[in-house]
């Protein structure tokens, strides 16, 4: 086990953070979250860098462009990670920091980061792209009298759901 690998875990277990070790120098870490059930935040020690990565959303449905736009927007502003595609357009926050970032000031800084821009812009995402199938998703449930509880979010963007 390298420095930054044994420092990593210490720093994870001291942490208390929820994670997995499938493999040497790599650890899936859940970040739970308010709007955003979870972030599934991938660390990886490299040779020269600690590998950060987590899944955000898919592609989007519709309005790419807007969609594409709002979180380029954001990436100017963001510390550590920023917003990328995969090679089918599915969305992830990515970055990479030098193996002496692999403190606790530094993993606590950097996972928070990944959780607040995740969870902080998860919601407008998918108003932005998925606006189609979340309609959909709310007349289905509101037809068989299912539970919008975790639509609520999204009410804005009904037609009819405030009244």
């Amino acid at each position: 086990m390298s420095e930054a690998d044994t420092s990593l875990k210490a720093i994870l277990d001291d942490q208390g953070l929820e994670y997995e070790r499938p493999r040497a120098g790599a650890y899936l870490v859940k970040l739970p979250g308010q709007h955003k059930l979870a972030t599934m935040t991938w660390l990886i020690v490299g040779g020269h860098s600690l590998h950060v990565e987590a899944f955000f959303c898919r592609q989007p449905d519709e309005n790419h462009e807007e969609f594409y736009r709002f979180l380029l927007r954001k990436n100017g502003g963001m510390y550590g990670v920023a917003f990328a595609l995969d090679e089918t357009g599915d969305v992830y926050l990515v970055g990479r920091l030098p193996l002496s970032a692999v403190t606790p000031e530094e993993i606590d800084r950097i996972l928070g980061c990944v959780l607040t821009y995740s969870d902080d812009n998860f919601d407008r995402a998918l108003e932005i792209g998925f606006a189609g199938s979340i309609q959909r998703e709310w007349d289905w449930r509101v037809k068989r009298g299912e539970s919008l509880a975790n639509l609520q979010p999204f009410a804005r963007i009904i037609p009819g759901a405030g009244d």
